[in-house]
């Protein structure tokens, strides 16, 4: 059987024979073998060897320490810093609400101070003119100083046309205005004929409306146009009517609330 085998598979044979004594022959055949299966020779029957670490010398390592002690202090730091400009803050916020109306008190004391003055004048002199005089005149200055200083100026309502932006109707009146009184008779919008109670401008925005009575307009104003078409109709009623009939028609007409 030996006879029959070739050159090339006798050679086969050894490589296949060394290799279980485990050397490692250096044939053409084992080369091709080797290099068809994707490796090297000499690679194919080593072991893959581990990856040598890097020794750590105890120099380096003390600078590694001492950097993370350094950078964890820089974060311990930086977070009290915060913890404590959180809790500033916080402290300012509510100081800031208690004390917002420092300026205003501040302001307001001296018009106490006056009026315990006026009292005390009063209960000296018994004297209602001086007590009255007394208080006109911290009226005064007190409404001088809100507007010089804070623009908290009064909304002028009396003899005005009515305005509901400005103005709060808690009255109505329907009798027609006198002549010579405050509109001039007859008039078309509904007028302020009474204040109750003053409204406030802070600036440009209404704090307050002012509370007051409102005269509307005379039912007549607004049942006169309507006289000339019944005479341009040329209804004998209307005609023989006249002036008087026009007058007794608006007379028995609906009130128009403008």
């Amino acid at each position: 059987m030996e006879s029959r085998l070739s050159e090339k598979e006798k050679e086969l044979v050894a490589v296949g024979a060394s290799v279980a004594a485990g050397c490692i022959p250096c044939t053409r055949y084992h080369v091709k073998a080797v290099q068809a299966a994707g490796a090297s020779p000499s690679a194919a029957p080593r072991e893959a060897e581990p990856e040598a670490r890097p020794a750590t010398s105890p120099v380096e390592l003390a600078v590694l320490r001492e950097e993370y002690a350094s950078l964890n202090d820089k974060y311990l730091r930086k977070l009290a810093d915060d913890v404590n400009y959180r809790k500033r803050m916080e402290r300012e916020r509510l100081d800031g609400q208690r004390y917002a109306l420092v300026a205003l008190l501040g302001d307001l004391i001296p018009v106490l101070d006056d009026f315990d003055r006026a009292v005390a004048s009063a209960e000296t002199a018994r004297d209602y003119n001086v007590l009255h005089d007394g208080v006109l005149l911290i009226r005064r200055q007190l409404g001088q100083m809100l507007e010089n200083k804070y623009g908290l100026k009064r909304i002028e309502a009396l003899g005005k046309p009515f305005d509901p932006n400005h103005h709060e109707a808690v009255a109505m009146d329907l009798s027609p205005l006198p002549e010579g009184g405050a509109g001039g008779g007859a008039h078309e919008d509904p007028l302020v004929v009474e204040e109750f109670l003053p409204g406030y401008w802070l600036h440009e925005r209404v704090i307050r409306t002012a509370k007051v009575k409102v005269r509307m307009p005379a039912p007549g104003q607004a049942a006169a146009p309507a006289a000339p078409q019944g005479r341009d109709a040329g209804s004998p009623g209307a005609g023989g009517a006249g002036e008087g009939g026009s007058e007794a028609a608006g007379g028995h007409g609906p009130a128009v609330n403008d």
